[in-house]
């Protein structure tokens, strides 16, 4: 019984070590990106970086906006598009599919998760710009960026699901079964409800990957600082602009690409926090 006590004690000393150490990681990168922003922060309004003619930092204009608004139609359109095929997935591996089916898709899925993202990029910039360029020039667009990166994130979405899913409790799904429920019926109102929590964690994840997604992304998005009025325009996100100009900027210039990882990262934190707020009315 002391040993058991122990093991315990123990193990909860390297579980909260663990969890300080992840948010002192956080906590530091805010003060590096905080740091590396302060030159701009401190020395020009907020308001520049909305309401600048435009982004040309050779000339001392810095507006944010169009990349922030390409950032979050690509991250929104790959989110709407990846959620419900990922949903759709979880359940027909876990509820429909018969088992050596049903482990052969999830393998696929789990290797679709593994490739790298510049591999996608690479096959979106070969395969699927040339195709949409046929549709509707220029073929590198916001459209592009939106399909590579549902494909990107629908694995994240869907492993995360399946997980939550066969984790419910064979006695809720053997219950509703005895009231008679159909097998949508059992889904719908015991499976999903279980569920949520870990489903929502996976579109967190996803969310938080697709706005901070640069290779793939700059590869088929075009890179054209623009708000894009059509799906068919070229964008440039926060990330892909970082990845574009860090190796050059200096000065000021240097200090606004630190800005724009700021924002990114306030960003998804913004996200967490309203995931987290959600489910705390849903609870109350």
């Amino acid at each position: 019984m002391f040993r058991l006590i122990l093991t315990d004690k123990l193990l909860i000393g390297i579980l909260r070590v663990g969890a300080m150490l992840a948010a002192l990681v956080v906590l530091l990168i805010l003060i590096f990106l905080l740091h590396e922003s302060w030159p701009v922060l401190s020395s020009l309004p907020i308001t520049r970086f909305i309401n600048d003619v435009s982004w040309h930092p050779l000339e001392n204009t810095y507006n944010l906006m169009p990349m922030l608004s390409g950032t979050v139609w690509t991250s929104s359109g790959a989110l709407l598009l990846a959620i419900p095929l990922s949903l759709a997935s979880a359940l027909f591996i876990v509820f429909y599919a018969p088992l050596h089916l049903a482990t052969a898709y999830k393998r696929l899925i789990e290797l679709l998760s593994g490739i790298p993202s510049v591999v996608f990029g690479f096959w979106g910039l070969t395969t699927l710009v040339p195709l949409i360029n046929q549709w509707n020039p220029p073929g590198a667009s916001l459209l592009a960026g939106i399909l590579v990166l549902t494909m990107m994130i629908l694995p994240t979405v869907t492993l995360t699901s399946y997980t939550a899913l066969a984790a419910v409790p064979d006695e809720l799904l053997r219950n509703a079964a005895a009231l008679g429920l159909s097998r949508w019926g059992m889904i719908k109102g015991v499976a999903l409800p279980a569920a949520k929590t870990g489903i929502t964690t996976g579109i967190i994840l996803a969310a938080a990957r697709a706005l901070g997604e640069t290779m793939a992304v700059l590869m088929v998005a075009g890179n054209v600082v623009q708000y894009p009025e059509t799906l068919f325009d070229p964008v440039r996100t926060l990330a892909a602009n970082i990845a574009l100009e860090t190796a050059y900027a200096m000065g000021d210039h240097r200090a606004v690409l630190f800005v724009s990882g700021l924002l990114l990262m306030l960003l998804i934190m913004v996200l967490s926090g309203l995931v987290e707020l959600l489910e705390k009315q849903r609870h109350a």
